[in-house]
C-alpha cells in the first residue's frame, strides 16, 4: 500500500519535472532567439552608425571643400568681371584710408552669395590700401576650426611684410603666447586686418584684444552673415557697418549677359523672356546669376526647349547640375548653421507663396501654434518668438519688406533660392508638403500641407494621412468652391490657415468638430457671422478675422479661455477719411484672461458701459483699440486702462467727429505705453501723455485744441512719429531749438489758417521726412528748411499752386533727395516728384491711388 502510493508521487514528481524542463528548454530557446535577433540588430546598428559616420564625415569634408573652393574662386576674380561693384568699392575704400586715427572696424554684411568676399578682396587688393597700410593680413575664420590655427595663420602672414624670423614652434603652441606677440608686431604701425566669414561671435571674442588701438588710422574688417556679429565689432570698436545689397535689375541683367553671351553680351529676342525669368528667381544675388550663366553658356541659344527647362525646374537643375549645386551649397550652409529651436522656424517658411510678403505678427502666432516656440520664465510666448524672428532677420535668413517709422519690422519675406531650400528640407523630412502648379502630387506622410493653387481634392483620394496631418494652410488657393470632403478627415488639424481664399462666403461648419485647433485665419475672406459652435473649440489661441464682414461675436466666445489673439475688423480709405469697422463684443469679454489683442472693440452699444468696465479685468491686454466711445464712457475708460499695466499701444476714436474724448481721469497711464492714437476733440492736451516718455508714436486727429499741442509733445525724450491732423488752428507753426530731438517723421494734416512755418536752427535735429497736407493758404517755403540737414523726404500735397512753383526754385531745399507734391483725385492720390531749378520742369509721376504714409 504505501510502496504504491510512493510510486504515485514519484510518478507525478517525475510528471512536473518533465514539465518543468520543457519550459525551461523552450524559454532558452527563446532566449537564444531573441540574443541572436539582438546581436544582429546591434551589429546591423552598428554597420548603419560606421556608415552613416562616413558619408557624414565625407559629405561634411565635400561640402567643406566645395565652401573652400568657392572662396578661393572668389578671390581670383578680376574686377573686369564683375558688375555693380564700384559705388561700394570706393566706399569701403574711403572708410579705410580716411577718417580718425583710432582704430575702427568695418563691417560687411549680407546673405549668402552676394559676393561679400569678392567685394572685400576687390577692397583689399587696391593699391590705394596697399600703399596706405604697413601690414595687411586676409585671413578665412572659416578654413581654421581653432583660433590657434588662426593666429597662427597670422603670425605667418606679419612676419613675411615685416621680415623678421619665423617664431620657433615651441613658441606657437601656446594662444595666449601668440595673441601677445600678434599685438606687439601692430602695436606701432598702420595695419589691415580682413576676418572673412566670421559666423559666430564667439569667434570675433576670440582675437578681438589681439588690435590695438595704437593712434595709426588702422582698421579691422570683417565679412559676415550675421547681424549679432557685425553689432558685437561696433560695441568694441567705432566703425562703419555696410550692408550688401542685391544687384538691381540692370545690373543683373548685364553681369547675366555678360557671362551667358560672352562674345557680344547681347541676348537673342526668343530667348529674352525665358531669360528674365530665370534672372527674377535670382533676385540680385551674383552668385545664382553667375553659376546659371556657366550652364546656359553651354546650351544651344536655337534649342529654346532646354532653355525653358531650366526656367521651369531650376531647383531640380540645382540638384543635378554640378554647377548649379555650388548655390544649393552655399545657401544651405546658413540653414545648417541655426541652431535646433530656429529650423523648424526656417523650414515653416516653405508653406507661404513665393514671393508675397509676410507679416511678422502673422509668422509669431503660427509658430506658437504649431508648437516652436519654448517657454521662458518672465518672458511671453509672443516675445520668445520675436526674439526668433529677430534671430532669422540677423542672420540673413528674411529680407524685410516694410519698416515701422518706429523701426520695427511690420513683413519680411523670403528669397526665392531660400526658400527653395526650406521646400526641399521639409520635404526630405516629412515637415510640410506644398501644393502648387509645379507639384500637384502629395504624399501620405506631412505633417502641414500647403495648398496654393487648385482645391482638387474633394476625396481622400492623394490626400495625406488624417492621422499625420496637423497644418492647413490654403493662402492663395484656386477660386473653385471649398468642398466639404477637404475637411471630413482633418479633424486632428490644430492650424487652419485660409487667408484670402475666394468665395468663402460662410463660415466652415466642420470647423467647430477640429477640437484641437489653435489657430483659424479667415482673413480677407467674405464671412459675414461666426457660428455660436465656434466655442467647441476650447484650445483656439488666435481667431482671425481681420478684413471680414463679421461685426459681431456670439456670446460663447468667451468659453475660449485660451483666446490670445481676437482679430476682427476692417477700414476702407473714402477720399480723405479713413474709415475702421470693429466688432461688438458681448459683455463679458472680462473672462477673456489670456487676451493681448482684442482688435478693435466697437464701444457703440447699450452696454458699452458694462464692456468698457471689463476691459479692466483683461491685464494681458498688449494692444487696445476702442471705436465709437462716448463722451459718458471716457471716466470707466481711464479706470479701466489705468490696469492694463502691459499695454504698448492704445487707440481711441469718439463716436461722432465732435464727441468729446474725455480722457482726463487717466493718473496712472500705462508705463510701458510706446504708441498713443487719438482721434476726436480733446478740451485740452490729455495731462499725462507729455509724462509718457516710452512714447514713440503719437498720431492727434479732430482734436481742435485751445492750446498749441507742441509746447507739451516738444520734449518727449524718445518720440520719433508725430502726425498732426486738424489738431490747433496754427498761423504760423513754430518749431523752437531743441525740441523733438528724436522725431524722424512728421505730418501736418488739415490747418486751414496755416500760413507759414518755421524751423529754427536746432529744432528737430533728426527729421528724415516732413508731409504737410490739405494746407491751402500755405504759399512760401518754410525759412529755416535748410537746417534739417537729415530731412530726405518732403511731401506738399494738396495745396497751393504757387507754393509747387517755389519748391522748384528754391535752393535751401537742394539737399532734400526727394520732394514730392500731389492732390487727391478720383483714383486716389496722384504724387508726383518736383524737379527743381527749372521753371517749366517736367514732373515724373511716382505712385496713384495710395494714401500717403501719414495715412496708413
Amino acid at each position: 500500500m504505501h510502496r504504491g502510493v510512493g510510486m504515485q508521487r514519484l510518478l507525478f514528481q517525475l510528471g512536473r519535472l518533465t514539465k518543468y524542463w520543457k519550459a525551461r528548454s523552450r524559454a532558452v530557446q527563446d532566449l537564444r532567439r531573441a540574443s541572436t535577433r539582438i546581436r544582429s540588430i546591434c551589429e546591423g546598428h552598428q554597420r548603419l552608425q560606421w556608415k552613416s559616420g562616413e558619408i557624414c564625415r565625407r559629405t561634411s569634408n565635400e561640402d567643406g571643400n566645395n565652401w573652400q573652393d568657392q572662396r578661393r574662386d572668389a578671390l581670383l576674380i578680376d574686377e573686369t568681371d564683375l558688375v555693380g561693384i564700384e559705388q561700394p568699392k570706393m566706399f569701403l575704400v574711403q572708410c579705410l584710408v580716411e577718417g580718425p586715427s583710432d582704430r575702427e572696424a568695418v563691417s560687411l554684411i549680407g546673405m549668402g552669395g552676394l559676393g561679400k568676399t569678392t567685394l572685400a578682396k576687390q577692397v583689399y587688393e587696391e593699391p590705394k590700401v596697399k600703399k596706405h597700410f604697413t601690414i595687411r593680413v586676409w585671413l578665412n575664420s572659416s578654413t581654421s576650426s581653432k583660433s590657434e590655427e588662426l593666429l597662427k595663420e597670422m603670425i605667418q602672414q606679419i612676419v613675411r611684410q615685416i621680415r623678421i624670423p619665423v617664431p620657433r614652434r615651441e613658441d606657437t603652441s601656446n594662444p595666449v603666447f601668440l595673441k601677445m606677440m600678434i599685438k606687439r608686431y601692430l602695436l606701432k604701425v598702420r595695419y589691415l586686418i580682413v576676418l572673412d566669414d566670421i559666423w559666430h561671435v564667439d569667434e570675433w571674442e576670440e582675437v578681438k584684444y589681439i588690435f590695438p588701438s595704437n593712434g595709426c588710422g588702422s582698421r579691422v574688417m570683417i565679412t559676415t552673415r550675421k547681424a549679432d556679429v557685425a553689432s558685437a565689432s561696433h560695441a568694441d570698436f567705432a566703425g562703419t557697418r555696410y550692408e550688401l545689397k542685391p544687384l538691381s535689375e540692370e545690373e543683373s541683367w548685364k553681369l547675366f549677359c555678360r557671362k551667358t553671351f560672352q562674345r557680344d553680351s547681347m541676348c537673342p529676342l526668343s530667348l529674352e523672356e525665358t531669360c528674365k525669368s530665370i534672372l527674377r528667381k535670382c533676385e540680385g544675388l551674383p552668385l545664382p546669376i553667375v553659376a546659371i550663366s556657366g550652364v546656359l553658356a553651354s546650351k544651344d541659344m536655337y534649342r529654346i526647349g532646354e532653355w525653358d527647362l531650366i526656367q521651369r525646374s531650376l531647383r531640380a537643375e540645382m540638384d543635378g547640375n554640378h554647377k548649379l549645386k555650388k548655390i544649393d551649397q552655399v545657401l544651405s550652409l546658413s540653414f545648417k548653421d541655426l541652431p535646433y529651436y530656429l529650423k523648424s522656424c526656417f523650414l515653416h517658411l516653405s508653406v507661404f507663396p513665393d514671393g508675397d510678403g509676410i507679416k511678422r505678427m502673422r509668422l509669431i502666432r503660427l509658430w506658437i501654434a504649431e508648437g516652436f516656440v519654448e517657454a521662458k520664465e518672465g518672458r511671453t510666448l509672443e516675445e520668445v518668438a520675436g526674439d526668433y524672428f529677430d534671430e532669422l532677420m540677423s542672420r540673413s535668413l528674411l529680407q524685410s519688406t516694410r519698416i515701422t517709422s518706429d523701426g520695427r519690422v511690420k513683413e519680411c519675406r523670403i528669397h526665392h533660392l531660400l526658400q527653395q531650400i526650406a521646400i526641399q528640407k521639409s520635404r526630405e523630412q516629412n515637415f510640410a508638403i506644398r501644393v502648387d502648379e509645379q507639384n500637384a502630387f502629395c504624399p501620405g506622410k506631412a505633417r502641414r500641407l500647403s495648398i496654393h493653387h487648385g482645391l482638387q481634392y474633394s476625396s481622400q483620394q492623394n490626400l495625406p494621412s488624417s492621422s499625420r496631418l496637423r497644418s492647413l494652410y490654403m493662402s492663395g488657393a484656386d477660386k473653385s468652391p471649398i468642398k466639404a470632403a477637404l475637411f471630413c478627415s482633418f479633424k486632428l488639424l490644430t492650424v487652419l490657415d485660409m487667408q484670402s481664399v475666394p468665395n468663402l462666403q460662410k463660415f466652415p461648419v466642420l470647423v467647430n468638430e477640429m477640437y484641437l485647433l489653435r489657430y483659424i485665419s479667415l482673413r480677407f475672406t467674405e464671412i459675414k457671422t461666426v457660428p455660436s459652435s465656434i466655442g467647441n473649440l476650447e484650445n483656439l489661441e488666435t481667431l482671425d478675422l481681420k478684413h471680414t464682414y463679421v461685426t459681431e461675436l456670439p456670446v460663447e466666445i468667451m468659453r475660449l479661455q485660451r483666446l490670445r489673439h481676437l482679430l476682427v475688423y476692417r477700414y476702407e480709405n473714402i477720399s480723405y477719411s479713413h474709415s475702421r469697422y470693429g466688432f461688438s463684443t458681448p459683455a463679458d469679454i472680462g473672462t477673456l484672461k489670456c487676451l493681448q489683442k482684442p482688435a478693435y472693440i466697437d464701444a457703440n452699444d447699450e452696454r458699452s458701459h458694462i464692456i468698457i468696465r471689463d476691459i479692466g479685468k483683461l491685464t494681458q491686454l498688449r494692444r487696445l483699440c476702442i471705436l465709437n466711445l462716448r463722451k459718458e464712457d471716457g471716466a470707466a475708460l481711464c479706470s479701466s486702462i489705468s490696469k492694463l499695466t502691459n499695454l504698448v499701444a492704445l487707440a481711441i476714436c469718439s463716436f461722432y467727429q465732435d464727441e468729446i474724448l474725455d480722457l482726463q481721469d487717466l493718473n496712472s497711464p500705462p508705463p510701458l505705453l510706446l504708441r498713443l492714437y487719438l482721434k476726436g476733440r480733446l478740451r485740452a492736451m490729455p495731462h499725462w501723455v507729455p509724462t509718457l516718455e516710452s512714447l514713440v508714436i503719437v498720431h492727434l486727429g479732430g482734436s481742435c485744441l485751445k492750446d498749441d499741442p507742441l509746447l507739451s509733445l516738444q520734449g518727449l525724450p524718445n518720440l520719433v512719429h508725430l502726425e498732426l491732423q486738424g489738431v490747433y488752428d496754427w498761423g504760423v507753426l513754430h518749431f523752437n531749438v531743441g525740441g523733438f530731438r528724436k522725431l524722424r517723421q512728421l505730418g501736418i494734416d488739415n490747418v486751414p489758417d496755416l500760413r507759414g512755418i518755421e524751423v529754427e536752427e536746432g529744432a528737430m535735429p533728426s527729421l528724415c521726412q516732413l508731409t504737410v497736407q490739405r494746407c491751402k493758404l500755405l504759399q512760401n517755403v518754410p525759412p529755416g528748411i535748410e537746417h534739417l540737414t537729415k530731412l530726405k523726404v518732403l511731401e506738399f500735397l494738396d495745396v497751393h499752386d504757387e507754393l509747387i512753383w517755389k519748391l522748384k526754385q528754391c535752393d535751401e531745399v537742394a539737399h532734400i533727395p526727394e520732394i514730392r507734391y500731389g492732390s487727391w483725385t478720383d483714383g486716389g492720390w496722384d504724387v508726383r516728384s518736383v524737379e527743381r531749378r527749372e521753371e517749366t520742369a517736367g514732373c515724373s509721376q511716382r505712385s496713384r491711388g495710395e494714401l500717403p504714409s501719414c495715412w496708413k
